[in-house]
């Protein structure tokens, strides 16, 4: 069982940032393939952003959001600037396979999820 454990989700005012951070048991994230998605009410769960050798990021995210890791502390971060009500979801943290493959997927192992809000 690995289970991803989100936090630093929270309200805040369009145009701030937050930071998200993902930290799981069991997986060396220095060598497999890490992703956020989020879900808004009424709609199904998007790919925002993931992280191999490479990165990939959802359209409506890019030039905002910025997915990083250390590898020391076995963490996993999802920087998020400029937030727009829009951005308002729930933040998953996933585990996916060895790094390699597309940062987009496919991933096994999700979070609970983290509330953002974004009032305007």
């Amino acid at each position: 069982q690995v289970q991803p454990v989100e936090s630093g989700g929270g309200l805040v005012q369009a145009g701030g940032s937050l930071r998200l951070s993902c930290a799981a048991s069991g997986r060396t994230f220095s060598t497999y393939t890490m992703g956020w998605f989020r879900q808004a009410p009424g709609k199904e769960r998007e790919f925002v952003a993931g992280l191999s050798w490479s990165t990939d990021y959802a359209d409506s995210v890019k030039g905002r959001f910025a997915i990083s890791r250390d590898n020391a502390k076995n963490t996993v971060y999802l920087q998020m600037n400029s937030l727009k009500p829009e951005d308002t979801a729930v933040y998953y943290c996933a585990v996916g396979g060895r790094m390699g493959g597309s940062p987009r997927g496919p991933y096994y192992y999700w979070g609970q999820g983290t509330q953002v809000t974004v009032s305007s």
